[in-house]
């Protein structure tokens, strides 16, 4: 327990040495529910002075109305937890919405998402709000027969678009305090938690429906080189080693989904100790392809560093027909890394509606940086 001394000294010291101390509430700490737990974190480096930058340039674009709806508590869990695979109408979302945005908020929010995800990322999110918009105008977009944008036995209207992503702060923007930035919509939740020069993309949802479509006679894919290093990989494997790594016979829907933060699987499969140099590589590939569509360069390397490290306690699991096209579940379970590719079979074709997750178990929303559990 830190008496008030010790506070004081940390409170004098960490400027010296270029940290800045942070006060916040510790749901279960050794001094209480609710008691004020210090952590000190360092100054942030030149790619979080980016990230900050950016986000500042997005937020002095908006309206005071939009700031208000824009901004919540870092410590508010509610909001923290408020993303999903559900479209608007299903699923409340706050913040503000990319439809209630003028060309030159847009442009400033691209561009912070540009720094935090790099170019890939920013071309899967633009892909998957096309994708929901080519949705809103399809007949996939009906359920069940309902009329368009109403579900079934009434209820508010479910509403499919780009319109309906939402962008939100949790703290504000800085290099020393942590914060969060939430952007996100139908089959996409982008959490970047963001601590001195630390940041994280844990937990962050990606998919689409449909995955396969065409915009101004050019054909489009989203998640296409992960079903193809997925692919690779499960052909690489011997006989003995599919009996390990196939699971089932039919995918199944996601385990570490939205609302399922905090929860933690046994691996399944076959792990990286009993894979050959050639199949690691290909483990290693079709990770690094889910991450380069949620993270820029930068954090993909240190990201990727890190999984080679345990990659012998690292897991390839697949649940599904094994010869294509055939939709199958497939999932990498590791120490830092746990992705999910799962297929849906609403809209009649499974491979053209996905939900995919990625989490570090070890740093949920920054845990591992800050107080909040």
């Amino acid at each position: 327990m830190l008496d008030k001394a010790t506070v004081r000294v940390l409170l004098i010291a960490a400027p010296l040495c270029g940290a800045h101390v942070v006060l916040d509430p510790s749901p279960a700490s050794a001094q209480g529910a609710g008691a004020p737990v210090t952590r000190a974190v360092a100054p942030g480096d030149a790619q979080t002075t980016a990230i900050v930058g950016a986000a500042n340039a997005f937020l002095t674009s908006l309206s005071n109305e939009q700031k208000a709806a824009l901004l919540f508590d870092f410590r508010d869990a509610e909001q923290r937890a408020r993303w999903s695979n559900l479209p608007e109408g299903i699923f409340k979302r706050t913040g503000v919405a990319w439809g209630g945005m003028s060309e030159a908020q847009r442009t400033a929010l691209v561009g912070l998402l540009a720094v935090v995800l790099g170019p890939e990322g920013v071309e899967n999110a633009k892909k998957q709000m096309v994708a929901d918009d080519v949705l809103r105008e399809s007949e996939s977009g009906l359920r069940n027969g309902a009329p368009r944008n109403r579900p079934p036995a009434g209820g508010p209207p479910v509403k499919f678009g780009s319109d309906y992503y939402y962008a939100s702060f949790l703290g504000t923007p800085s290099t020393t305090s942590p914060w969060m930035l939430q952007f996100g919509g139908h089959h996409l939740g982008i959490n970047a938690t963001v601590v001195g020069p630390n940041v994280t993309l844990s937990p962050t949802l990606t998919g689409g429906q449909p995955v396969k479509f065409s915009q101004n006679h050019e054909g489009i894919h989203i998640a296409e080189e992960e079903v193809d290093q997925a692919l690779a990989m499960l052909t690489s494997l011997t006989d003995a080693q599919r009996e390990k790594a196939v699971i089932g016979t039919h995918f199944i829907d996601l385990l570490v989904g939205p609302g399922k933060d905090g929860m933690t699987l046994q691996p399944e499969g076959l792990p990286g100790a009993e894979m050959t140099d050639t199949q690691k590589a290909r483990l290693l590939a079709l990770i690094d392809a889910r991450l380069s569509i949620i993270m820029n360069a930068g954090l993909r390397a240190a990201k990727m560093a890190g999984v080679r490290v345990s990659l012998d306690r690292t897991y390839f699991a697949w649940s599904g027909p094994t010869e294509p096209p055939a939709a199958a579940y497939w999932r990498v379970t590791g120490p830092t890394v746990l992705l999910e590719f799962s297929p849906q079979s609403l809209g009649g074709d499974p491979s053209n509606h996905l939900h995919n997750m990625y989490r570090d178990p070890t740093n949920e929303y920054g845990a591992a940086w800050t107080s909040l559990k």
